[in-house]
Order: structure tokens, then sequence, then C-alpha cells
């Protein structure tokens, strides 16, 4: 999945996000893992999920790699809201806090992700991971490099 492509190379960040929620698809990670973008706004995102037994580890508890997945979602999509509509980003550095363990009763849980500052090249971000009580379970920092959108062979101006 490109979003970019398909949605057009002429929407910014949160122009994308937004006719992604609208078509009412996901990213294949959250297809895979099970978790949807539920809210989005400039700087913010909102990503929900349910865990159950499938994303379970060997101890019998939710796999933090779960946890990390919708938490680095939530800050790259936040930094996304923000792009341009020539700029991409991806993660350079995501350091994840573990405060308590999730189980397949601990229901529905959401990681808000927020853009704390964001400049040409660079971009910083934060999520938190909490269930329907406000009971924090996660949380993250981001470093996420901007940068210009490379251009597709097939999208080249024509020479003239």
């Amino acid at each position: 999945m490109d979003l970019a492509a398909e949605s057009g190379r002429d929407l910014t960040g949160l122009e994308q996000l937004k006719a992604l929620m609208a078509s009412g698809r996901n990213a294949p990670i959250a297809d895979t893992l099970d978790f949807t973008l539920a809210e989005i706004e400039e700087g913010r995102v909102v990503f929900e999920g349910t865990p159950t037994l499938k994303v379970y580890n060997p101890i019998g508890a939710v796999h933090g790699g779960w946890a990390a997945t919708l938490l680095d979602s939530a800050c790259g999509c936040a930094v996304h809201s923000r792009l341009l509509a020539e700029q991409a980003y991806t993660t350079l550095e995501l350091k994840v806090a573990y405060h308590r363990a999730m189980t397949e009763t601990t229901g529905l849980v959401r990681a808000e992700g927020t853009v704390i500052s964001m400049g040409r090249r660079a971009a910083f971000a934060e999520a938190k991971l909490t269930d329907a009580s406000g009971r924090l379970y996660a949380s993250a920092t981001s470093t996420l490099i901007v940068m210009d959108r490379q251009r597709r062979p097939d999208s080249s101006p024509a020479a003239g």
C-alpha cells in the first residue's frame, strides 16, 4: 500500500489519512494485528484495538510488540498528519516504556499520538496506550526523519 500514490500525490498527509479513514480501509499492518485508525486531526491521531489471544507471548500476556506497533503507528501518523504533499517520513528511533501487562480481558485500548515538534528534516512525537478507564499500559517517544517524497519513474515530468 502506498497511501500517497493511491490517494493522490497532491494531497497533504492529513488529507491522505482522512481519505484512508473515509474509505474504511486500513494499512496492511493494522489488518494483520487487528487495530484501526479511529481519530485524526492535524498533529494528533488515535488508533484503537482490542488485544486477543492471537497477540499473546509465551508467558501468557499480550506481546510487547503489539503495543509497540500501536504506539509506533500513532507517533508516525501524528507526524504524517503534518506533512506537505511532497513530503514523506520514516521512524528513526522508537523508545517504548511498558507500565502494566495487557491480557485478553483488558478490552479496547487507545494509542493516542501527538507531535511534540516538527522541523524541515526531523520530527518528534509521543504516544500513550490507555484502556477505557484511562489506565496507562505503555508510552513511547519517537524521532522521525522528514524527507522529500521520491518521484516514481511513471510520475516524472514529460521531457519537452
